[in-house]
């Protein structure tokens, strides 16, 4: 059973950049939704990006959430074995995209990502971060080797440690579950929109009562100078929502 959610999704290249290397996924009927990444300064990042897109649009609506995992799980696993062949053959470094998935059956959620793409859950007003970056710079702050406002300039804030089609043979998608409720809002997005607004002005933002979140979001990082590309996707449990 997938539950009837709303959702919204909006994406720009941003204020400097061309070409916009995100991708997204938005299938609110079938409980499905992703944010990919492109990973800037390699080579091809739209194609990495595209992939992923192209692989989640074919995942079967009708299959149960182990099913539903299982052939996500797989499907990355083969896009990560072809980004990596496509590299070799191209002489590149890398092809490599962040994935961060979002899926919801019955009155549970699973989260799935590689990179730094980001999934909140704003509950109650408070915002909570659901995934766990692949970064540097994360890891750093992991070991209190630096705090979060040297984070925040750090030179290598765009260095990712984990990405589909990245150095590894074998990826791992971290994973984390929950049981969804009434009135919950949850939000995917690039690490160019987190980059440029805070968790407080992000909650704020998703807080509001406006008629498309994402678009809002994604406007508001455009503000701020957005020099990344920016994506957003927003899901929304309706309030009277009881399973």
């Amino acid at each position: 059973m997938i539950p009837l959610l709303l959702s919204y999704a909006a994406t720009d290249a941003g204020t400097v950049r061309k070409h916009n290397e995100d991708a997204l996924v938005n299938r609110p009927d079938d409980g499905l939704w992703a944010v990919a990444d492109g990973a800037g300064g390699h080579s091809a990042g739209d194609v990495a990006s595209g992939m992923l897109a192209e692989m989640l649009a074919s995942v079967p609506a009708s299959l149960g959430p182990d099913e539903a995992m299982a052939r996500i799980r797989l499907g990355v696993s083969a896009v990560h074995a072809a980004l990596r062949r496509e590299a070799a053959q191209r002489g590149a470094v890398m092809i490599a995209s962040t994935i961060v998935v979002l899926l919801v059956r019955q009155l549970y959620f699973a989260c799935l990502w590689a990179g730094d793409s980001r999934a909140y859950l704003l509950r109650d007003g408070i915002l909570r971060q659901l995934s766990h970056d692949h970064s540097l710079v994360q890891d750093l702050l992991d070991a209190r080797a630096i705090t979060a406002e040297q984070a925040d300039r750090h030179p290598q804030a765009n260095v990712i440690t984990r990405a589909v089609g990245g150095g590894e043979e074998d990826l791992v998608l971290d994973k984390v579950i929950g049981e969804i409720a009434p009135g919950d809002r949850f939000l995917l997005c690039s690490d160019g929109v987190n980059k440029v607004l805070g968790d407080s002005e992000m909650a704020a933002l998703l807080g509001e009562t406006m008629f498309d979140p994402a678009l809002g979001m994604v406007q508001a990082a455009l503000q701020r100078g957005a020099r990344d590309n920016v994506t957003v996707v927003v899901v929304d449990v309706p309030p009277d929502h009881v399973g």
